[in-house]
């Protein structure tokens, strides 16, 4: 096996400074109260609460219109840790259970407008609210479970003999930060450590704040057994937490970074091409950055497997073009939970699983982790064992 070690500039780190949260904040806040104000508008009159119980309910939704935004902005408004942390926490458990009640109230007007029986306001909006909460507390137990093995065979023409079989361990969006910790990791590596792959691939957004705040928890990745070693992209996310910094702590532990490049690897005597792309959107932070397929290939021997890591599945197309044979991708999180699954298309043009482009076959991971909200209803998260066979 044979790499290229050295590697190239990644843009600095990414903290928000106050101008941007306050803008953040002067765009984020009026929303979430006007759908806090929608929901509350909805569902009390129909609740028939008394005078306490209606004080009570507003209260409620002001404080979960508090919690929303800072359960995603806690570690750049809060210097310490452990309160950043505990905010983060409750920001994200108000987040799922607002997402689901918003999302139900909604349906429930939709269906209002169909079936307008007054003697039905009670119990549907009664329904809302438990339905929302029973969601949000399946989703938890889904979330914070170790992520279940999903084995998928990928069909690849003109696969050499020898790598009939080969295997590779896909993880993707871990998101180490306020409520994924060591432990959470320790307990993937175990399950992936468990498998006997040849090959571990992570595919971005391991990461949700800064190298000081996390080594400690993302530690435990350097421990991943495999008989070729682990590889590791940039997700968007790890842009918003100082990739320079967090691909130079991945790379002490011992992951190795593909940024726009490649490796090749002899496996029984064959040889394939590994390559890697910085996230799709990396421009964005740094120009020189800007993730190129094409470049990844730079130099590469010809008529060798091509195998790319690229967090985004929109980088299908350019990949693709270039002459790629697989594309691992993730960001997506299969849409995390319902409804959400269903706009992901708008963005991405696949969601979850394996699809093809053209002659490029592309595996979407659902993730390993969550973003935002401890909850997963309907997309549940994976460690994903790939095993390559002929076609």
């Amino acid at each position: 096996m044979s790499m290229t070690r050295s590697l190239p500039r990644l843009a600095p780190s990414q903290h928000a400074p106050p101008g941007r949260l306050r803008r953040t904040l002067g765009r984020f806040l009026p929303l979430i109260g006007g759908l806090h104000a929608y929901i509350g508008w909805r569902l009390l009159p129909a609740l028939d609460l008394s005078t306490g119980g209606l004080v009570l309910a507003i209260i409620g939704l002001v404080i979960s219109t508090c919690l929303v935004p800072l359960g995603l902005l806690a570690r750049f408004v809060v210097a310490r840790q452990a309160l950043a942390d505990r905010l983060g926490w409750l920001g994200g458990l108000a987040m799922g259970l607002f997402s689901s009640v918003l999302v139900l109230t909604v349906l429930r007007d939709v269906v209002r407008l169909f079936a307008d029986a007054p003697s039905l306001n009670e119990p549907t909006a009664i329904a809302v609210l438990g339905l929302a909460g029973l969601v949000t507390l399946v989703g938890y137990v889904n979330a914070r479970r170790v992520a279940r093995v999903l084995r998928v065979d990928i069909p690849l023409a003109g696969l050499p003999n020898e790598l009939a079989g080969f295997t590779i361990v896909q993880l993707s969006d871990i998101h180490v930060g306020p409520t994924i910790k060591r432990e959470y990791v320790q307990a993937i590596v175990d399950r992936v450590n468990q498998l006997d792959a040849d090959l571990v691939a992570i595919t971005g957004d391991v990461v949700d704040g800064s190298v000081g705040q996390l080594r400690a928890h993302t530690a435990p990745l350097g421990g991943l057994a495999s008989r070729h070693g682990s590889y590791v992209v940039t997700g968007n996310h790890e842009y918003y937490s100082g990739a320079a910094a967090w691909m130079c702590e991945f790379e002490r532990i011992g992951l190795r970074g593909l940024h726009n490049r490649h490796v090749v690897i002899t496996h029984r005597g064959a040889r394939f091409i590994l390559a890697g792309v910085t996230d799709f959107s990396a421009a964005a932070f740094d120009s020189a950055q800007a993730s190129d397929p094409s470049q990844a290939l730079a130099g590469s021997p010809p008529d060798l497997l091509r195998i790319l890591l690229a967090h985004q599945p929109r980088s299908a197309p350019a990949a693709e073009a270039a002459g790629f044979d697989l594309q691992l991708s993730g960001h997506t999180h299969g849409g995390q939970f319902w409804p959400w699954n269903h706009f992901v298309q708008l963005q991405q043009p696949f969601t979850a699983g394996l699809h093809r482009l053209g002659r490029l076959a592309v595996y979407t991971s659902r993730g390993t982790g969550y973003w935002g909200p401890p909850k997963r209803f309907g997309a549940p998260s994976e460690i994903t064992l790939l095993r390559l066979i002929p076609a």
